[in-house]
């Protein structure tokens, strides 16, 4: 498979998609993967834009499994195939899993100290401001978007008001966005 170039015509060597996601991987670590990709993928390392790397998150968000992890994949293969998404996946697990290990071990022997239950804490709350700093940015991307502004809504008040389940959300609303927006000319009446 020939490699596809990025945003700025960056094609990212095996050893860059590993690096990259390896970066994304301990940026993050305690959560924000999502804005951490972003950040490093589109603004830093400039290997897609804006737009692709939503696409991306997207279908990484449609299967199952980790989004994340998905991502890793996508980006991967979208630029070097399956040996790609193989190092991208490597990158994003391989480090961050062994540290996760040895950081449960010390867990484990030091879980009744006051003080790690409030650094853990601080984590969290930074994983959340991460999380918003990330629905901030796409929503920066759709704000001119009525139709993405709508489905939005729509699929945030199904979740968090009326607790709908996710499986039955994304099965209603995924086909009826892709419908939406599935390329066409404009003068077919999509955006």
């Amino acid at each position: 498979m020939e490699p596809i170039a990025g945003a700025d015509g960056i094609v990212p060597s095996r050893r860059q998609l590993f690096m990259g996601m390896l970066q994304v991987a301990l940026s993050s670590f305690g959560g924000g993967l999502s804005a951490w990709s972003q950040r490093i993928v589109v603004e830093q390392r400039r290997w897609m834009s804006n737009e692709e790397f939503i696409t991306g998150l997207t279908v990484a968000r449609l299967f199952p499994g980790p989004n994340q992890i998905n991502m890793a994949v996508y980006i991967g293969a979208r630029f070097q195939g399956l040996a790609g998404a193989l190092v991208a996946l490597a990158g994003m697990l391989l480090l961050p899993f062994s540290l996760l290990m040895l950081l449960g071990l010390a867990y484990f022997y030091l879980h009744i100290v006051p003080a790690v239950d409030r650094v853990l804490a601080g984590v969290v709350a930074a994983a959340g401001g991460m999380a918003l700093s990330m629905g901030f940015k796409i929503l920066d991307e759709y704000w001119r978007d009525a139709v993405a502004l709508t489905f939005a809504v729509a699929v945030f008040l199904a979740l968090a008001v009326f607790h709908v389940r996710l499986i039955p959300v994304v099965l209603a609303s995924g086909p009826l966005a892709m419908a939406w927006y599935w390329p066409r000319g404009k003068a077919a009446g999509g955006p």
